[in-house]
């Protein structure tokens, strides 16, 4: 199966704080793939977890990457978790 990766940089002034990551892992949940998170450190969470994303201490200007298996709304996912991690 073909993967679909993204990588982004974190906007958000607070990093991956509750109500970015309370909003990821909505989106993952409401897509019904499973969607990874990878830090430049090589930890991983499922986006789906609040609490394990969170326990990657994501701050402003990190760089994290997201795979999710390819579908039709893969693209338009990726598009979306972008966009609640750029926003300022």
């Amino acid at each position: 199966m073909t993967t679909l990766r993204r990588r982004v940089r974190v906007g958000v002034g607070d990093g991956a704080h509750a109500r970015p990551v309370a909003e990821l892992a909505r989106l993952a949940q409401a897509h019904g793939s499973p969607v990874l998170l990878s830090t430049d450190a090589g930890e991983t969470a499922e986006l789906s977890s609040v609490l394990a994303v969170m326990d990657l201490a994501i701050r402003a200007g990190d760089e994290v990457t997201f795979e999710v298996a390819d579908s039709p709304g893969a693209p338009a996912l990726l598009d979306a978790i972008a966009a609640v991690l750029r926003a300022r």
